[in-house]
């Protein structure tokens, strides 16, 4: 199921139809966890099983929302993240934390 004229690597499994049906739910398990096999007709490929969203490699959130796999977030008021602040050198952070509350 890749993209028309994508060539699979030469160390991409083959399989004919009656393998493929025979261990279908193997082949699933396998193209789930992000392996690929071409399967044949007659040892001629016909067609690609692989994981779903081509290359196998993580999309970008926009790429996941524009597909529909992902819904982008309704609320836009939340804060910013907070940037850490640094600490003097030779400073832990419960010392830090001791001078802030003042004991």
């Amino acid at each position: 199921m890749s993209a028309p004229g994508a060539q699979p690597s030469d160390t991409t499994p083959h399989v004919g139809v009656r393998e493929l049906r025979a261990n279908l739910a193997a082949h699933l398990r396998a193209a789930e966890s992000g392996h690929r096999v071409i399967v044949t007709v007659d040892g001629v490929p016909a067609a690609e099983l692989g994981p779903v969203g081509g290359t196998g490699a993580p999309d970008s959130l926009e790429a996941l929302v524009a597909t529909g796999l992902l819904e982008a977030p309704g609320r836009t008021d939340r804060p910013s993240a907070v940037e850490p602040t640094p600490l003097p050198a030779g400073m832990t952070s419960e010392r830090a934390l001791t001078e802030l509350r003042g004991r």
